[in-house]
């Protein structure tokens, strides 16, 4: 039997926070009332950070990166090697390898990656922004640095056929991330060393 509150904007306030990811009924209550204990102002910064956060923050035009401009900071940084794309799947894997501090190229987000369970195509995620991006920039080598994922796999293998023709260097990530996974979680050195140790993309589904 669901729980019933005293307030109808108790209520609103815990369904509304219950939908976040890993929130249930019983946190969001927490974080509600926690809320009603603060100060209006500061409640009124939070609720402001997260409106400017959905209706400012961008797309890089270049990368896909979160931005708050139409080029990233990465992508218009001349410090970093334009001739070197890293492929990742997501915005959360570019963190990822940015705190390992090993890696000073440009990215490409791919935002997600190839798994016909769940109905995701190449034409779902952005395989042919980095086609078109190798073909019209001077990049000569695309690490794949996705996850060692059976589907992180099946979408290394597409983009290496989908960029055999152009002769640009593919690599992947060093093994030293264990079969299955996920990027986001490896440690920083782990990660570091994979990336450093990158070996050249032999074009065989595993």
């Amino acid at each position: 039997m669901e729980q019933r509150y005293p307030s109808l904007l108790l209520d609103k306030a815990v369904s509304e926070l219950s939908r976040l990811p890993s929130i249930g009924r019983k946190t969001a209550l927490r974080l509600a009332l926690h809320l009603l204990r603060q100060d209006v102002e500061d409640v009124d910064d939070l609720a402001d950070a997260i409106k400017s956060l959905r209706h400012n923050v961008k797309y890089c035009r270049m990368c896909h990166n979160i931005s708050d401009n139409d080029v990233c900071e990465i992508c218009s940084d001349p410090r970093r090697d334009a001739s070197v794309v890293c492929v990742v799947e997501n915005i959360r894997d570019v963190m990822a390898v940015e705190a390992t501090q090993q890696y000073h190229g440009l990215y490409h987000v791919l935002g997600g990656v190839i798994s016909p369970m769940d109905g995701i195509g190449p034409s779902d995620i952005e395989i042919e922004s980095l086609v078109e991006r190798v073909g019209r920039e001077q990049i000569s080598e695309v690490i794949l640095a996705l996850s060692s994922t059976m589907e992180g796999d099946t979408t290394n293998f597409y983009i290496f056929r989908k960029l055999a023709h152009t002769g640009v260097k593919i690599s992947v990530i060093a093994r030293g991330i264990s079969v299955g996974d996920e990027l986001e979680y490896t440690d920083e050195v782990t990660l570091g060393r994979s990336i450093m140790n990158r070996t050249v993309f032999e074009g065989k589904q595993l």
